[in-house]
């Protein structure tokens, strides 16, 4: 169930003198560019391609490189000259630490990988199904009551329980569930303005947006480390993630330190539940813009479940559930925004990128681009028909990345959405209520800003 194009791309011909990209237009003193990623990001990065496969921005004090083509947002995932680290994940580090690994890097990131890995095998997956349909179907129970729903509330609520459930198994999650949730929304909101306008010392002037962030970091925090102390102290040890990195050895057979524990159930918690959470509001978005999408796939779940309800068996013959869930990530890409830093002097488009250069590319802007999907903005689930997925570009649509910083719950994550798209959808049509935002809120994520439905029984 991996999302990858696999057409590739021709080569660009021969190389360039080695110059320095062209300077994106539109900085202002100070700032730089970091105004417009702030303001309008999307349509920002999105323009940029109009000037060049490589554009030079600056962000206050520095200057990154952007890249607008799909070769070339794969090679910095493939190259050994780029690692993990620039403006994105310096502003992720207060909040996922240097120890997990979403953000470490070298033999570290291998050894963690190599931890984590097992939890997400294809072997496995199939043991979280009934977690994950009984979620699901609790969703749909919890909706039957006709009230107008926050679907930003239920959307986090239900990815951030699938994940405990499935990789921390035990009830002491479902109390802390909701103040995860709303940690997370002040985290990632205020994250994202860290990174693009980097004023460093003046995020630490204690007024009420700062002090608001802190306030959210430290408890999320508090909440690790309560889910690790719960678990010790129950003495359980269930063949789970938590139980693996309990157990976990370093390069010298020595138990991982603490703080490396700490920051890998954070690397658990919060990227996981983020994305699922963003990508399950913009699926309910879609279903409520396009009722026929729904109409469809309750037809589809009729006549590959039935009359019982829906299990994680019937999840591969779901397809065209599926390629709704793979044109809502190219449309609305939960991770809209990715950075990268170059380890030595290395060459890129035909351009001479320096050693420690920042990099950032926008699986938003690629994924959109008029050069690699016709009828680029058109909401088509069958453009990934086999026959007709096989014409976009390769890496024009790497939802989970690719290479070693590939994400290990692909499978998972596509399965959990599966389930509940499918089950939402049969149960429900759906109709935006008073106070619904459905306007793009740009965080680290990108979801709706506010999402109010009702759920309409079929």
């Amino acid at each position: 169930m991996t999302v990858e194009s696999v057409q590739p791309e021709t080569p660009s011909g021969t190389a360039a003198d080695l110059g320095r990209p062209p300077v994106a237009g539109g900085a202002v003193p100070f700032l730089g560019h970091g105004l417009k990623l702030a303001r309008d990001p999307l349509a920002f990065l999105a323009q940029l391609r109009d000037h060049g496969d490589v554009v030079r921005l600056r962000l206050g004090p520095k200057t990154v490189y952007a890249v607008t083509a799909p070769h070339l947002t794969g090679e910095l995932a493939l190259s050994p000259d780029y690692i993990i680290a620039g403006p994105l994940w310096e502003s992720l580090e207060s909040l996922l630490g240097k120890e997990g690994v979403a953000t470490a890097n070298g033999p570290l990131h291998r050894r963690q990988r190599r931890t984590v890995q097992p939890a997400f095998r294809l072997d496995v997956i199939p043991e979280y199904g009934p977690i994950m349909a009984e979620e699901a179907h609790a969703l749909v129970r919890r909706w039957s009551a006709g009230e107008v729903l926050d679907v930003t509330a239920e959307s986090f609520r239900v990815a951030v329980r699938v994940a405990a459930r499935c990789l921390m198994r035990g009830s002491y999650m479902d109390a802390r569930a909701e103040r995860i949730c709303a940690a997370l929304a002040t985290l990632f909101s205020g994250m994202y303005q860290r990174m693009v306008v980097p004023l460093g010392p003046l995020y630490r002037i204690p007024v009420p947006s700062n002090r608001e962030f802190n306030r959210a970091l430290a408890d999320l925090h508090l909440l690790v480390d309560e889910i690790v102390a719960d678990r010790r102290a129950s003495g359980q040890k269930p063949d789970d993630l938590l139980t693996a990195l309990l157990e976990a050895k370093d390069e010298n057979g020595e138990p991982i330190g603490e703080q490396e524990i700490h920051d890998q159930v954070i690397a658990i918690l919060t990227p996981g539940s983020e994305t699922v959470g963003s990508m399950v509001m913009s699926l309910l978005l879609v279903l409520t813009d396009h009722p026929h999408l729904g109409d469809r796939i309750r037809d589809e779940v009729e006549n590959v479940v039935g009359d019982r309800p829906i299990a994680f068996d019937d999840v591969r013959k779901l397809t065209y559930t599926t390629r709704v869930i793979v044109e809502t990530m190219r449309l609305y890409p939960a991770v809209w925004i990715l950075t990268r830093r170059t380890v030595a002097d290395t060459e890129l488009g035909g351009y001479r990128i320096p050693a420690g250069a920042d990099v950032i590319y926008s699986p938003y802007a690629v994924q959109r681009d008029h050069r690699s999907y016709p009828r680029h903005e058109e909401f088509d689930p069958d453009r990934w028909l086999p026959e007709r997925a096989k014409e976009v570009p390769k890496h024009a649509m790497s939802p989970f990345s690719v290479g070693n910083r590939k994400c290990p719950s692909d499978h998972f994550s596509m399965a959990e959405l599966t389930l509940i798209t499918a089950a939402l959808a049969a149960a429900y049509r759906f109709e935006q209520a008073p106070g619904s935002d459905p306007r793009p809120r740009i965080g680290i994520t990108l979801r709706p800003r506010r999402l109010m439905l009702r759920a309409l029984p079929r």
